[in-house]
């Protein structure tokens, strides 16, 4: 007998991608309930060959319920969460709502599975930035080679990260530019169609922003609290997959061939780097795949101990969906998921 799993949110872009990842990865499943707000009640999204008829979050009853797996927004996982978790269901949450609560593990299973074991203080599970991520799926097992002092990253992040509608405007908004149409912004704060955008979420008291900060202390908590991070986000005219030029120094010394080798023998990380045109992984070729990408890795010689690296990944994919069902594989496997009377 499987799992009785709930898909929250299933009518967004996480949420249907965590449908499609359950049916991939063979998840065992023995029933499942797609809920989202009640304006899609009734409206029907895919699960395998199954079509699934969306139910209402709202008047929703998790008891006898094993799993469930949000994407509804922040502010509906803060009331919806804790009472699927005080039903005994265990959540996995994707919104940035629990990240930094001290008794909620952070989890991204290839680099800190052994966290997983405090999901019983709360029953629930938080799953990081999309862009936090693929980050460190990339720098634990250099971390773990050569101890990282300092990350200065930059990140170019796709539309799909802000949800459905920012896919649209793009849309919309390079149509308009060929035909001479007005291009109007509406939901980012500047156009996004053959432009860059250096703000994601709000700004912050120190001039930040907030997805910068998200970045920061959600590697501290997942990898290293003695890590110092600084990160600039940058919204580009991209669909989906999020890449980002990161820049790590090191305690101690390793060289580009090392990094190189220690990543092809690394857990979801896929090497792609060969010093000729199109040697590398763009947005284009991560999208739909499973894997981080690593590529255009060398040495930084203005600091001592210093690499440079070119990281991509599917952001609906590793920097969501997929990582919140590998969580649920982590739990099953460590025998820490009980199914429901």
């Amino acid at each position: 007998m499987g799992y009785r799993v709930v898909v929250v949110g299933a009518t967004g872009n996480v949420g249907r991608e965590i449908l499609n990842v359950l049916d991939e990865r063979k998840f065992d499943v023995s029933d499942i309930a797609a809920l989202a707000s009640t304006r899609s009640v009734g409206k029907e999204v895919s699960f395998g060959d199954r079509v699934l008829k969306v139910r209402a979050l709202d008047t929703f009853d998790f008891k006898g319920w094993d799993i469930a797996l949000f994407s509804p927004g922040a502010a509906v996982s803060a009331i919806h969460a804790p009472r699927a978790a005080a039903a005994g269901c265990v959540v996995i949450d994707n919104t940035s709502h629990f990240r930094m609560d001290p008794d909620i593990p952070l989890i991204v299973p290839e680099v800190n599975p052994d966290a997983v074991k405090g999901w019983s203080k709360k029953g629930i599970i938080a799953n990081p930035n999309c862009s936090t991520i693929q980050m460190v799926v990339a720098l634990k097992p250099l971390h773990d080679k050569a101890t990282i002092k300092r990350i200065v990253v930059a990140t170019y992040q796709s539309t799909s990260g802000a949800g459905n509608d920012a896919m649209e405007e793009l849309f919309q908004q390079t149509k308009g530019v060929f035909v001479n149409d007005g291009v109007e912004p509406k939901l980012f704060p500047k156009q996004i169609a053959f432009n860059v955008i250096p703000q994601i979420d709000k700004f912050l008291d120190d001039g930040s922003t907030k997805e910068e900060w998200k970045m920061e202390v959600e590697t501290k908590k997942i990898l290293d609290p003695r890590i110092k991070v600084t990160a600039t986000c940058v919204r580009v005219p991209t669909f989906i997959s999020h890449a980002e030029a990161v820049n790590v120094e090191f305690e101690h010394p390793i060289s580009a061939a090392e990094a190189r080798a220690i990543l092809r023998e690394a857990p979801g990380v896929l090497v792609h780097d060969v010093r000729e045109p199109g040697g590398y992984t763009t947005p284009v070729e991560a999208a739909g795949e499973s894997a981080t990408f690593v590529s255009r890795i060398r040495e930084d010689h203005t600091v001592e101990n210093g690499l440079n690296l070119w990281v991509v990944a599917d952001n609906l994919r590793k920097g969501a969906a997929l990582n919140a069902v590998q969580i649920a594989e982590l739990m099953v496997n460590r025998k820490l998921l009980k199914r429901a009377a």
